[in-house]
């Protein structure tokens, strides 16, 4: 089966994929020609993600524009 372009996958694919492919490379048993069809793989999959998740936001930041009381705040992942 051939892998989906980097752009038709979703955001969650393209980073689950992105992580296959660097555990794979850091195990260090591909070849040379595996190991750079897997990085240019992976560069593609970082720019495709990169993109959507500018889109998002700039969704983001064009709805709160909405709302002229509404604040952007750094969100935080590392909250307990």
């Amino acid at each position: 089966m051939a892998a989906k372009k980097p752009e038709n996958l979703s955001f969650e694919q393209a980073l689950d994929e992105l992580a296959v492919i660097v555990s794979e490379m850091e195990q260090g048993e591909l070849s040379l020609e595996q190991s750079l069809k897997q990085f240019e793989r992976g560069i593609a999959l970082a720019n495709a993600s990169s993109g959507k998740l500018q889109q998002a936001e700039q969704k983001v930041a064009i709805l709160m524009g909405n709302d002229s009381q509404a604040t952007l705040s750094k969100f935080d992942s590392d909250v307990d």
